[in-house]
């Protein structure tokens, strides 16, 4: 979960959220929260218009399930807290979903596997478009073989 998003689930501004896990960095290693990277920053960017002076200006901080319940020992406002403990259901629910439903499962495997397959075409196609065979060309248009006719004589 991004930010901005925990930010408004806990009714403070994504600034003072940013600001707490900054000053108890040590209680998010990698694998429970991450910075984005340029590349993916501008590419969250572009999918949102944003005028100039408003939206988001610095890389958002993306949160692992881990992460956000380490955000209630951070946060210590009694919303955060009741909506952590709604987050950590969900979490749990859902993990529950698909440890039992096999055909769900399956479904999933399944959409990845076609899509996988629809990206591998695609990546081919572009590979085939991008390569650049060095063949030499024809000639077209017109060609005189003689260097100076004489017509009409």
């Amino acid at each position: 979960m991004l930010d901005q998003d925990l930010a408004s689930l806990y009714d403070v501004e994504t600034k003072v959220l940013k600001q707490a896990v900054r000053r108890n960095i040590e209680r998010f290693p990698a694998d429970f929260m991450f910075e984005l990277s340029k590349a993916e920053f501008a590419h969250l960017r572009s999918q949102f218009v944003t005028s100039s002076w408003g939206g988001i200006r610095y890389a958002p901080m993306a949160f692992t399930e881990h992460g956000v319940l380490m955000l209630s020992s951070v946060l210590k406002n009694e919303s955060a807290i009741q909506v952590n403990i709604q987050i950590m259901r969900t979490f749990l629910k859902f993990r529950n979903m698909l440890s039992t439903n096999e055909e769900f499962k399956r479904k999933i495997e399944d959409i990845e596997k076609r899509y996988d397959e629809r990206f591998e075409i695609i990546f081919h196609t572009l590979d085939q478009l991008l390569t650049v065979e060095n063949k030499p060309r024809k000639k077209i248009g017109f060609t005189a073989k003689e260097r100076l006719a004489k017509y009409g004589k």
